[in-house]
């Protein structure tokens, strides 16, 4: 058996408004049926869902560039949005910078939880869903990038970053898969545990 868990990347309220109705919050509508999707299927094999959200702190380092200050801790604007149904099963993962392990605990938990493989979906493809599963690689989890359960701010550049990265001499250590793909490798892993 390959446990599993499903890391969604950024999808917060400072960084996702549906209402908007931007470039950006159009390309992110289109992602959330399949980010719901997989994590319905991540809990009926009750594999993890972790929501690993921007969470800053006002004058954090960050905002030193041309990122503008958002998602900071106690505005609301760093929780996940109400469009991808979060349980209270669910785990939140407050992070400062772009990968979900930077100075978090989340290699701690995976380790306690069984976890050998991680699918990570959400914003933006080419920054933080590319180095979380990259920091996955590093922290010896194999990782999967979700190809349409993830978005940039323009679909020509999270269709480079897929074509770059796909087949790489990690595969199979890190893959880029589909929704269904994903769905029916996770089915197999719980009847084979069951077996």
């Amino acid at each position: 058996m390959k446990p599993y868990a499903l890391i969604i990347v950024d999808m917060i309220k400072d960084n996702v408004d549906i209402g908007r109705n931007s470039k950006f919050d159009i390309q992110a509508a289109k992602i959330i049926p399949n980010i719901n999707m997989l994590a319905d299927s991540f809990r009926k094999a009750s594999s993890p869902v972790i929501f690993a959200c921007d969470s800053f702190l006002p004058g954090d380092f960050i905002f030193k560039g041309k990122m503008k200050p958002h998602a900071l801790r106690g505005t609301r604007g760093d929780l996940p949005i109400d469009e991808l149904n979060p349980l209270s099963t669910d785990h939140v993962l407050k992070k400062r910078r772009m990968s979900a392990f930077y100075k978090t605990d989340l290699d701690q938990s995976l380790r306690l939880w069984g976890i050998e493989t991680i699918v990570v979906c959400g914003i933006v493809t080419n920054v933080c869903v590319l180095l979380t599963a990259f920091d996955g690689i590093q922290n010896d989890f194999r990782a999967i990038i979700v190809s349409d359960g993830s978005t940039s701010y323009d679909d020509s550049v999270h269709e480079k970053t897929l074509s770059i990265y796909d087949k790489i001499i990690l595969d199979p250590l890190f893959r880029i898969m589909s929704t269904v793909e994903i769905i029916r490798e996770l089915d197999t892993s719980s009847v084979e545990e069951k077996s």
